[in-house]
């Protein structure tokens, strides 16, 4: 403590207190007076807000934005059971989150740009354009379907939203995509129907739909994939209508598609990887896979305790490009040149 003490009494009295207490703080050297050090901080340049890069033709993130959406895991990210916006969502035995689908909508276009989903049910891909400012397109085979995005629309979005900038079409997608004219979109997305998987009433339907009497089915309409009774007739449908959408997206463009894996009784589909080599002889080449985990499902007793059959918490995101315009250079063909034969010297007899 003394020696703390003879160390500020040979302090300059002319120095400040804070100067002091530096000073007092500093280590001593032999010989040499102790460096006054300020005590005024330098002040922090300021932070210049990162912008778009003008290369970026694709959409309008800076990179800070971009990075986190390229993650090949993402956690779904709904409004909550309770939320008065997912009452018309809940109308749907198999609702999409506007949420997860306006970050695809962000990342594959910008604003203004035209967005088509050839399945919209109840609207939620014309909900997330609404909310970005695209311009949604929306194919329904259920006029209750239909209806309801309407009113999900007008409820839900109000202001931000008209007829002209999010069009409800009525109708089957085999025909109404011919409507569209070429090169007229800039991003497809949309979650399909899985096959016949609804029609299944295990714990989950019981639970979750029958006995809150909400639909358990797409429909009975027979031009519904939902009631196509053979898996390989309805993935060949499937890839057809999301193929033709090929031709209305412009070239080098994106096309998101969510689905599920699942069961066919003791069978498990990867109705993924199936849907991906379908829709590759369509131009459509897949660019990468993203795992959309569900976090918030119940989990239910299935195959106990007999055998293992998964709670599947989790969808896929097949992320395909557009390479319809894609160049294909063949390979030259190999040119072998022709060794010149030799030429047999006669034999010269003796």
């Amino acid at each position: 403590m003394e020696e703390a003490g003879m160390g500020i009494e040979n302090l300059n009295e002319d120095a400040s207190l804070p100067e002091k207490e530096l000073l007092a703080s500093a280590p001593k050297k032999r010989g040499r007076k102790p460096k006054v050090v300020s005590a005024v901080e330098p002040q922090a340049e300021p932070v210049i807000p990162k912008t778009v890069d003008p290369r970026n033709a694709l959409n309008e993130l800076t990179s800070t934005e971009w990075l986190p959406e390229t993650v090949s895991v993402w956690t779904q990210r709904g409004l909550g059971a309770n939320h008065p916006d997912a009452r018309i969502e809940r109308e749907h035995p198999a609702p999409f989150s506007f949420t997860d689908v306006a970050r695809l909508v962000k990342f594959f276009t910008k604003k203004g740009q035209t967005v088509l989903d050839p399945f919209v049910g109840v609207g939620s891909t014309l909900k997330a354009c609404a909310t970005e400012g695209r311009k949604g397109i929306g194919f329904e085979l259920n006029p209750r379907y239909a209806e309801l995005a309407r009113e999900r629309l007008r409820t839900e979005v109000r202001d931000l939203w008209s007829e002209d900038s999010q069009d409800v079409r009525l109708g089957d997608a085999r025909d109404l995509v011919k409507e569209l004219p070429d090169d007229s979109l800039d991003l497809v997305v949309t979650s399909p129907p899985y096959w016949i998987i609804l029609h299944k009433e295990d714990h989950k339907a019981r639970q979750e739909r029958i006995e809150k009497d909400l639909d358990t089915r797409y429909g009975d309409d027979p031009r519904d994939l939902g009631n196509v009774k053979e898996y390989g007739d309805f993935l060949t449908e499937l890839a057809s209508i999301l193929g033709a959408c090929a031709r209305p997206l412009k070239a080098g463009k994106y096309m998101a598609v969510v689905v599920s894996d699942f069961r066919d009784k003791s069978k498990y589909v990867m109705f993924h990887a199936d849907l991906a080599a379908a829709l590759e002889p369509y131009g459509l080449e897949m660019r990468g896979l993203k795992v959309l985990y569900q976090r918030h499902k119940r989990i239910f007793p299935y195959g106990y305790p007999y055998a293992y059959v998964p709670n599947i918490h989790h969808q896929f995101i097949l992320i395909l490009q557009n390479a319809k315009d894609k160049k294909k250079v063949k390979a030259p063909e190999a040119v072998v040149e022709e060794k010149p034969k030799r030429r047999r010297i006669p034999k010269v007899e003796a």
